[in-house]
């Protein structure tokens, strides 16, 4: 037998239909066994108890499922199935503040620049629509102080412009006059691990009580 049936088993009871009680056991059963587990074991456990309740119109309990399988992803440090987390709450909760934030510094950490850019601007007017501008004007300026694209550095600066901050956004603004040179591999890996820190960071501080804006 595979690891992931073990894990996950084959999801047919004798074919009949899932119903509320089968879930709430399935879901039970997850968070059992996530208990202790390594951190990747984790996350693949509670992003499958995420794709169950979507299933089952549970939207509010697969975004909590979701966010700590990101918080696992992150742990074992594994980027790119957090983006593909992330991404999956932004289909439910296009303005979830925290996600965007974390997945704006995904994107730095892998180098997807274009990428970068989208979700910085959805960032920003999810951040001021749930009224968290001040949160936003200090992650904006501490993703502008490692990015080294201009694109995203312009679009820093005008976030912070958008956000009130006019003396930070003229200081990105300075860092674009100032240019730089091509990364070495190892500041380039550097950059990246710094990057992901910067996710891991905004994913803890952005957490907030049951109810409230993500």
């Amino acid at each position: 037998m595979s690891l992931f049936h073990r894990l996950f088993g084959s999801g047919k009871q004798g074919g009949a239909p899932q119903g509320p009680r089968d879930l709430a056991g399935l879901l039970h059963e997850l968070e059992q066994k996530a208990k202790g587990a390594f951190p990747a074991v984790r996350a693949s456990l509670m992003n499958r108890a995420g794709d169950l309740c979507v299933k089952e119109g549970k939207l509010h309990e697969a975004l909590r499922y979701f966010g700590e399988a990101i918080d696992a992803y992150l742990e074992d440090q594994q980027p790119e199935p957090a983006r593909g987390v992330a991404r999956k709450i932004l289909r439910i909760h296009p303005g979830a503040v925290r996600t965007l934030c974390t997945l704006t510094w995904l994107d730095l950490a892998a180098g997807h620049h274009r990428a970068a850019v989208g979700h910085l601007r959805d960032y920003v007017r999810a951040a001021e629509a749930a009224g968290r501008q001040e949160l936003a004007k200090k992650a904006v300026l501490e993703m502008a102080g490692l990015a080294v694209d201009r694109e995203f550095l312009e679009e820093a600066a005008q976030a912070l412009d958008t956000l009130g901050a006019r003396k930070d956004a003229e200081r990105v603004r300075g860092w674009l006059q100032e240019g730089g040179g091509a990364l070495t591999e190892e500041e380039a890996l550097e950059l990246s691990l710094r990057c992901l820190h910067g996710a891991i960071g905004s994913h803890r501080a952005g957490r907030l009580g049951p109810g409230r804006e993500w």
